[in-house]
């Protein structure tokens, strides 16, 4: 038998927005280089930014129905995560099923199957970060589960994890390290800040990065 189970948890909107001020690359670095989906799962738009909690679905290859009933069940600001077995030659969601999510006030989808229409998303501005895009239709035949830890983009995601994306590509946080991924990003953030104001004031990268040290230990000799 099937059930459609709901987000266990959602974190609070604080610690969402807190996440949406940094960029996956800046988070992925921050939380110790975890998190980064597989590159190869990118916006159709390279304008697009998305950022909440995972309401995740599993769907059979080629197979939308179980996208469908995730996007009747998820809330505002969920952003729809599939797992579809990595199946490229589908385009499991378009234009039509990108209006049914922004009239719920969806946050964006992520998916390691196809979609198409996307000059339609574009023009929509709908978050859709995809595996490939592909025209070829799907059916809808089977049964599979909601919110349950699926893999995507080789990583483990819980329902309720944070998603974040941008063109760079995507990365998930754990739900209960939100607030403290927040907190060393925007460290992580400031201390670059710091490397570039000290490269505008003329110091070297060697010495902005205290490579000298490293360098001479691995015997790095400049010729003149």
């Amino acid at each position: 038998m099937t059930h459609i189970k709901k987000m266990p948890v959602r974190r609070p909107a604080t610690e969402i927005d807190a996440l949406a001020k940094f960029s996956p690359a800046t988070i992925h670095e921050a939380q110790g280089r975890r998190g980064a989906l597989s590159s190869r799962i990118k916006p159709v738009d390279y304008r697009m930014k998305l950022c909440g909690p995972a309401f995740t679905v599993r769907c059979a290859p080629r197979d939308n129905i179980m996208l469908q009933l995730a996007i009747n069940y998820a809330q505002p600001g969920d952003i729809i995560v599939v797992s579809a077995g990595e199946y490229e030659e589908a385009g499991s969601f378009g234009d039509v099923l990108a209006n049914a999510c922004l009239a719920k006030g969806i946050g964006g989808l992520v998916t390691d199957s196809g979609v198409r229409d996307t000059l339609q998303l574009r023009e929509l501005g709908f978050p859709v970060f995809s595996l490939s895009v592909c025209i070829k239709g799907t059916v809808k035949e089977t049964l599979t589960s909601t919110n349950e830890p699926i893999v995507v983009g080789g990583e483990l995601i819980h329902p309720g994890d944070i998603i974040v994306g941008d063109a760079d590509g995507l990365v998930v946080v754990r739900q209960e390290e939100a607030r403290e991924v927040a907190r060393l990003s925007k460290a992580r953030e400031e201390a670059e800040a710091e490397y570039i104001a000290a490269y505008k004031a003329g110091k070297s990268v060697i010495e902005v990065s205290k490579l000298e040290a490293v360098l001479k230990a691995k015997g790095l000799i400049v010729e003149a």
